[in-house]
C-alpha cells in the first residue's frame, strides 16, 4: 500500500509539473510583443564624430561610419576634427570612429567622441607620442 501511494504522488506530482510548464509556455507565448525599438535602434540618428588632441599634436587620419560603411578622412592636419553630420538609417545598428595622430611626446593625448542626437554618447582615449583612439557605440 505504501508503495502504491508513493508512486501515486510521484505521478501526481509529474503531471502537476508538466502542466505548468505547458502552462507557462503557452501563456509566455499568447501575445508577441517583441519591440524591434531596441534601445532606439529602430529609428534614424544624426550622428557626428570628434577628435580633440592635446597642444602641438597633429591628427593625421579619421575612419567613421555606421553599421560597417566606412569613411575615410585622410591628409587631415591640426588638433581638433569634425565629422560633417551622418543620418542613419532606422534600424542601425552601431556608430564606430578611429583616429590616428601623432604626438609632439609620450605625454600627448587624443580623445574621440561620438554624438548622437546632439549628446554626448561614446569617448575613447590614447596617450602616448604616437596616438590611435577608437570608439563604439550601440545605438
Amino acid at each position: 500500500m505504501k508503495k502504491a501511494g508513493m508512486s501515486q504522488l510521484l505521478r501526481g506530482t509529474f503531471f502537476v509539473l508538466l502542466a505548468t510548464m505547458l502552462f507557462g509556455f503557452v501563456t509566455s507565448c499568447s501575445k508577441d510583443d517583441d519591440d524591434n525599438n531596441v534601445n532606439g535602434a529602430g529609428k534614424s540618428h544624426k550622428v557626428v564624430f570628434k577628435a580633440i588632441a592635446s597642444s602641438g599634436a597633429d591628427i593625421d587620419v579619421a575612419v567613421y561610419g555606421i553599421d560597417g560603411n566606412p569613411t575615410t578622412a585622410t591628409s587631415l592636419s591640426g588638433t581638433t576634427w569634425t565629422s560633417p553630420e551622418v543620418t542613419s538609417e532606422a534600424g542601425a545598428y552601431n556608430a564606430n570612429v578611429a583616429v590616428n595622430a601623432v604626438g609632439t611626446n609620450a605625454s600627448s593625448t587624443l580623445k574621440v567622441q561620438i554624438w548622437v542626437d546632439g549628446e554626448l554618447k561614446k569617448e575613447g582615449t590614447s596617450s602616448g607620442q604616437y596616438l590611435s583612439a577608437s570608439a563604439s557605440y550601440v545605438f
